[in-house]
């Protein structure tokens, strides 16, 4: 259970500092987008721990940009708290994702996963 908060509060406050050195700043909802995320993440990677590294890497993406969906769906279309919006990017979805962040987490879980993983290891 500490494992699982641990990877959960590294997630919140990693996502948010993402955020504030992408764009200049973040908002609360952020840390709970990224904490889900994270969780997710290494979830994921401990059931493809035998597959290489870029398949971990695209299902990370998939399932970081699944969690950005729906929280931008919830966050941004439901509570209109207009936290982002990517409706002038090429290939997006409901201004809630698109195709440029997407490639951007790609990136981003080669080493993130890994991070994650000594995570977990250190808790075993």
């Amino acid at each position: 259970m500490k494992e699982l908060a641990l990877i959960y509060l590294i997630g919140a406050i990693g996502y948010s500092l993402i955020e504030i050195l992408w764009r200049g700043y973040t908002h609360w909802t952020m840390s709970i987008t990224g904490g889900f995320a994270f969780l997710l993440l290494n979830i994921t990677d401990q059931f493809m721990q035998e597959k290489a590294l870029v398949w971990r890497a695209l299902a990370g993406t998939i399932i970081i940009t699944a969690v950005e969906l729906i929280a931008g769906c919830i966050i941004n279309l439901v509570f209109h708290l207009g936290v982002w919006d990517y409706s002038n990017r090429p290939g997006n979805i409901l201004g809630q994702i698109c195709p440029l962040y997407c490639m951007l987490w790609f990136f981003l879980c080669f080493s993130v996963l890994p991070f994650g993983r000594w995570i977990r290891f250190i808790f075993r």
